[in-house]
């Protein structure tokens, strides 16, 4: 069974969601961060859980 993936920021599950992004940590590299479509535009904050780095800059 296939990992369900939600918004590090909203925490909304993503599902066929044209515009979301998925990466790992700028400042780390350790988390995956998931970002949906309306976070991303909407410029909404997000934060690893391993270093604490906040988003987008």
């Amino acid at each position: 069974m296939k990992k369900k993936l939600h918004c590090t920021s909203c925490k909304k599950e993503i599902i066929n969601d044209i515009g979301s992004s998925k990466f790992m940590c700028p400042n780390c590299g350790e988390v995956e961060i998931i970002r949906c479509s309306e976070c991303r535009k909407i410029g909404a904050r997000y934060k690893c859980h391993s270093c604490n780095f906040e988003g987008p800059n």
